[in-house]
């Protein structure tokens, strides 16, 4: 249908300059979000990085990383969720005879 046979069209209309337009905005904006998560991602990296970086730091200053990182574990839980676990576990580890520290 060529712009003389689209009923639609009318002399003056500029249509398809507001639609070029609004693809154009969709596009950059789309750019703009590629962008922000691959920075993002860049950052996120080098944060991960440091954290491995302390990690061996500690390890080398003869701190137990895995004991380390259950700390950070725990210490991201609420500590009513905490608590409930902990419970659980020392309910277990009696159950079957372990010893429970107190």
């Amino acid at each position: 249908m060529t712009k003389a046979d689209n009923p639609r069209a009318v002399i003056g209309d500029n249509s398809e300059g507001a639609n070029n337009a609004a693809t154009k905005f969709a596009k950059d904006q789309l750019k703009s979000i590629i962008e922000r998560i691959e920075r993002l991602e860049e950052e996120k990296k080098a944060i991960s990085d440091d954290i491995r970086d302390v990690y061996a730091e500690s390890k080398g200053n003869g701190y137990d990383v895995k004991a380390l990182r259950t700390i950070v574990k725990l210490r991201k839980l609420d500590p009513a969720t905490r608590q409930e676990a902990d419970t659980i576990l020392h309910t277990y580890m009696h159950a079957i005879g372990m010893d429970v520290f107190t």
